[in-house]
């Protein structure tokens, strides 16, 4: 196992975090990209992204808040072309699925780094016990846009399982990771499961996407509620209502049910009002 480190960009967001975690338990060498870590690493300044690209042999590239935010797709084709320039290996960047911009940040990172994998996710399972749907569950609602629209809903721990293998094995350059949970749920059967593992009712709450704008909005300002309106209008429109095998070609498993996924966080206190 070579000592030239892995960047991870985003090391402390969702999936970040958990592909820092798992590369250094298998003894791997990380250098963590976030603004406050030992070799910071900024978006918003470019001149951090040098440093924390020498001398790393792979990179996992995530680009917050999302790439539909203006300059996110020619941001992450540039660090793809200065990772190159500097000698990185081996580049994974997690896109999302049926996302109009996701896609021309896919294209931006081919044309412009070295082997590169692409991991397509679903929507994340987490969203629920860690992410801005949290504080609704709390409160026994489940409010979203979309109607009895479809999602095969991702656990995040199987995203992280598929990076670590694209980051750390060979035969994963070059691929496109589709990664989805193992079946359709719509969200009013995300709130029946997650009421029968937190152990009280879970109401689903259809809403237009209007009031899902106002509620971003409300949470922070009208131009990031511009932006995920759009992406929610876009991806919950149907085309992502099919399940893909992506977890499965990346790790010979299937993914794991979102069942599974909240059993677990209820039984972790994800819940809990003290958490």
């Amino acid at each position: 196992m070579t000592t030239s480190p892995i960047l991870v960009i985003g090391a402390t967001g969702k999936t970040g975090h958990r592909v820092a975690s798992r590369l250094e338990a298998l003894g791997h060498n990380v250098r963590h990209g976030a603004r406050r870590s030992a070799t910071p690493f900024d978006w918003e300044t470019p001149e951090t992204w040098g440093p924390a690209l020498t001398g790393a042999r792979a990179a996992y590239v995530t680009y917050f808040p999302d790439l539909a935010f203006p300059g996110g797709v020619e941001k992450v084709g540039a660090l793809a072309a200065e990772a190159k320039a500097l000698g990185v290996e081996r580049l994974v960047l997690l896109s999302g699925r049926g996302e109009h911009h996701a896609q021309l940040g896919e294209e931006a990172v081919k044309a412009a780094g070295p082997d590169v994998t692409l991991v397509r996710a679903a929507w994340f399972a987490q969203n629920f016990s860690e992410g801005y749907l949290r504080d609704p569950i709390l409160a026994g609602v489940l409010p979203m846009p979309g109607g009895m629209i479809q999602e095969p809903i991702i656990d995040i721990d199987d995203i992280a399982d598929v990076v670590v293998a694209a980051l750390t094995e060979e035969g994963h350059g070059g691929e496109l990771y589709e990664v989805t949970g193992p079946r359709l749920m719509s969200f009013a059967d995300m709130a029946e499961t997650l009421s029968r593992s937190i152990g009280r009712p879970i109401r689903h709450v259809p809403i237009s996407f209007e009031d899902f704008h106002a509620n971003v909005a409300a949470a922070g300002d009208d131009f990031v509620a511009d932006v995920f309106t759009a992406i929610a209008r876009e991806t919950l429109d149907g085309r992502n209502q099919h399940v893909s095998d992506g977890v499965e070609r990346a790790l010979g498993r299937p993914p794991r049910d979102f069942s599974e996924f909240a059993a677990d966080a209820a039984k972790a206190g994800a819940w809990s009002s003290a958490a």
